[in-house]
């Protein structure tokens, strides 16, 4: 059997808080969040440079200190205004609305000046909104860092959404200032809504300690089972794979599709399908307690009359912690007698959330979206074979690591976010790890950082009829 083999990535990082840990810490004020991420990381409170929380009301845009407005043209200028509610805490909130034009474009500014190139900052926004259909488009705030002669020396900053009960909400992001940087302009936008309108308060920089990394040892195996006698013997070959991951520490580990079918001639998934929790997530969740790590496999799967092709994620515990039923079905599997699953979830791990999709799903472009739009960081792919180009491509076009686990093309590897594979592992059987740090940001010089950029631009408000019938 090969070798386990170690690879290390060795560049920049910044922090990036899990979507589950956002929506905690976005019940904070300002002050206890930066002494909450203190306290996580050992590193000393953030110093505020900036907080704004009260705004007189009923002035003209230009009579409010400090700040100013922009549009790109007055036939897209909306209505910038100021009033004293809503509010949170000190009266007055900055407004914008609409302005019943579907051209309507601004955005608020401030600059702030003595920022420190090489510095971590921590940047919050609250808003509140009426009439505002898709308020992650819509409604946005950046930070535009800028050099002693007010150009821009890097691509925007598009500050992540922190989603919380109530009536308001949050735009929240932990950034490193770049080179060159001598201070940064923050812009709170409303785009494109001709009856909506926002107010913006509550509005922080401040100065942090630079984050820790983010680390996940992730594994994937390369073993195709042959001439087994019933799947039990079939999955019994991925078990020294998936113990050797587990003596080198890995957090999580990939098998591959149909784990309990792929080794047995003969058969189809009617005849293999099993409950879950069952025989072969009992088997996996055995492995899974033993080094306390992650497990992802696909298997068939019988619920009542309906048979699934079916992704397992295993705990640490050794228990299921989650599925997923394979949405897009070949012809071949339609014939054989599956149903086809209605949803892409995710799943919150201790160390990033993760979704899992499933061999035909890499052919569609809406699986992998869905799944990084809630927030996955890492997508496994157990996969019997397909492109190995739209593996690439869904890494790219959606900022997340993909993880596969083939039998026959794509690879069996880890790419990154930008495409590139981190491990390919082409030896059978055999199992390869890599460290990854969820925290890195990877930037393109023209485009910025796709993972906030995506999400922002999505044009989830078209509607086109023929792609719903």
């Amino acid at each position: 059997m090969k070798a386990v083999v170690r690879v290390f990535l060795k560049k920049n990082i910044f922090f990036l808080l899990t979507p589950a840990a956002f929506f905690a810490l976005s019940l904070l004020s300002f002050e206890n969040l930066i002494a909450a991420d203190a306290e996580r990381t050992g590193a000393q409170v953030g110093q505020l440079i900036f907080h704004a929380d009260s705004f007189p009301a009923g002035v003209d845009s230009r009579s409010v200190p400090g700040w100013d407005v922009w549009s790109q043209r007055a036939e897209t200028r909306p209505f910038f205004f100021t009033t004293e509610l809503p509010s949170l805490g000190k009266p007055g909130s900055l407004g914008i609305s609409g302005a019943s034009n579907n051209s309507a474009h601004g955005c608020w500014q401030k600059v702030v000046s003595g920022i420190k190139p090489g510095a971590w900052y921590r940047f919050e926004a609250s808003f509140q909104t009426e009439s505002v259909p898709y308020p992650r488009r819509q409604v946005l705030s950046r930070l535009e860092w800028l050099d002693p002669d007010s150009k821009r020396t890097s691509q925007p900053e598009y500050v992540q959404e922190v989603l919380a009960p109530g009536h308001w909400q949050k735009n929240a992001g932990t950034f490193q200032a770049p080179e060159k940087a001598h201070s940064v302009r923050i812009e709170l936008f409303l785009s494109y809504c001709p009856q909506g309108r926002v107010w913006w308060d509550d509005i922080s920089l401040a100065q942090v300690s630079a984050p820790p990394k983010r680390m996940a040892r992730v594994a994937t195996v390369n073993c195709y089972p042959r001439n087994k006698a019933n799947s039990a013997e079939s999955v019994a070959e991925f078990l020294p794979l998936m113990d050797e991951a587990g003596r080198n520490g890995c957090d999580i580990v990939c098998l591959g599709e149909g784990i309990n079918l792929v080794g047995v001639s003969g058969v189809r998934y009617p005849d293999i399908a099993e409950p879950i929790p069952g025989p072969t997530t009992k088997t996996l969740g055995e492995m899974a307690r033993k080094h306390k790590m992650y497990i992802v496999a696909a298997l068939g799967e019988r619920e009542n009359q309906a048979i699934y092709n079916t992704a397992v994620l295993i705990d640490r515990e050794g228990r299921v912690a989650g599925k997923y039923h394979k949405a897009y079905l070949p012809r071949e599997e339609i014939e054989a007698g599956c149903t086809p699953g209605n949803s892409y979830p995710v799943f919150d791990t201790d160390f990033g959330r993760i979704g899992m999709m499933i061999c035909w799903d890499l052919q569609y472009v809406d699986p992998a979206r869905a799944l990084a739009v809630k927030g996955a960081e890492i997508i496994f792919l157990p996969i019997w074979g397909g492109n190995p180009v739209l593996a690439k491509a869904r890494a790219i076009e959606n900022q997340i690591y993909l993880v596969s686990s083939a039998y026959n093309s794509p690879p069996t590897a880890v790419y990154a976010p930008t495409g590139e594979m981190l491990i390919e592992v082409k030896e059978r059987p055999s199992v390869k790890y890599v460290d990854i740090d969820l925290n890195y940001k990877y930037k393109d010089n023209w485009l910025g950082y796709m993972k906030d950029r995506f999400p922002r631009e999505r044009r989830a408000d078209i509607v086109e009829p023929e792609l719903e019938r």
